[in-house]
């Protein structure tokens, strides 16, 4: 699948990506797994009816996260896993949200073969990421030259990851996916997919 392009009216400022991505996270309900979690950062979009799971490697993060969620009534302790190796049980949740996880996870491949194994039948996805630029563009050299170290300095970060494609590749379909571009600086617009689905 080639990754959607963005027009120019889909430039937006990062107070109307805030909300998109309240209004996304917000669609999920049910037992939902977040994957790298953080510190967070997702608790006042979620639905006051979801049960919550959270999944996150770093230690520092998890002890915030399991603080916090305390605070707003969530009551699992945050699993210290990484998402290639999800310790729940087969069609154990109903949806999976991930916010800028698949651009530093180890291998996006295994890490969305584990969320479908997870996700129970017609379970809904919700994912949020910044994406590749495309092909034959300057964004797209500047992101293969800076990946090598923001992978090493921002917890394995990935500017030059295909998340639309590795999406497809996995077998989730979109309900809803939007690719925008967030006005940035210095290098200019960055793109973001926002991207609510199912696997069949």
């Amino acid at each position: 699948m080639e990754q959607p392009t963005a027009a120019a009216s889909d430039l937006i400022d990062d107070d109307r990506l805030d909300d998109l991505e309240r209004d996304f996270v917000g669609r999920v309900r049910g037992r939902v797994l977040e994957i790298g979690a953080g510190e967070g950062e997702n608790f006042g979009a979620l639905h006051a009816d979801v049960e919550w799971i959270g999944l996150e490697p770093d230690a520092e993060r998890r002890a915030e996260l399991a603080q916090r969620a305390r605070g707003w009534g969530h009551r699992a302790e945050p699993l210290d896993a990484r998402a290639e190796a999800i310790p729940l049980p087969d069609h154990a949740v109903d949806a999976v949200v991930a916010t800028y996880v698949l651009c530093s996870v180890a291998d996006p491949a295994i890490a969305l073969a584990e969320v479908r194994r997870v996700l129970a039948p017609g379970g809904r996805v919700v994912f949020i990421d910044h994406v590749v630029a495309p092909p034959r563009t300057v964004k797209r050299v500047v992101q293969r030259i800076a990946t090598p170290f923001t992978a090493r300095f921002c917890h394995g970060c990935h500017w030059d990851r295909d998340t639309a494609r590795a999406l497809a590749d996995a077998g989730f379909v979109a309900d809803d996916a939007r690719p925008l571009r967030v006005r940035s600086m210095p290098f200019g617009p960055v793109r973001v997919l926002l991207f609510d689905g199912h696997a069949p």
